[in-house]
């Protein structure tokens, strides 16, 4: 079976070596925007707590069988979805610049 991934993202993905050379580099194919809906909770010391409740995501197909895209922690923590990547173990320069990633991280432990 083919195995496709997907970069979601509004930006470039880069994989990289131990040496930082850039292995792969998945384009941005579009971008999953979530609705969301801040309520507030209580207060705590006078300060407002709030909820946040996200609704459907929009630029996300259906879930099929061999693909899976790359998106933000944010976007994967709310959907929950197995066939939803984050970049991992980011490396970046000595300005603080990504530079790219080392790994893909599917599952959550």
């Amino acid at each position: 079976m083919k195995v496709i991934i997907i970069n979601k993202t509004p930006h470039p993905i880069n994989l990289l070596d131990g040496g930082n050379k850039v292995l792969r580099t998945w384009e941005s194919e579009g971008q999953v925007r979530l609705s969301m809906k801040t309520q507030l909770i209580g207060t705590i010391d006078g300060v407002p707590i709030t909820r946040t409740k996200f609704g459907k995501p929009s630029g996300l197909p259906e879930q099929q069988i061999g693909t899976f895209y790359i998106v933000s922690q944010m976007i994967k923590s709310a959907l929950g979805r197995d066939d939803l990547l984050v970049p991992d173990e980011v490396q970046r320069d000595s300005s603080g610049r990504i530079l790219g990633c080392r790994s893909l991280r599917r599952w959550e432990i």
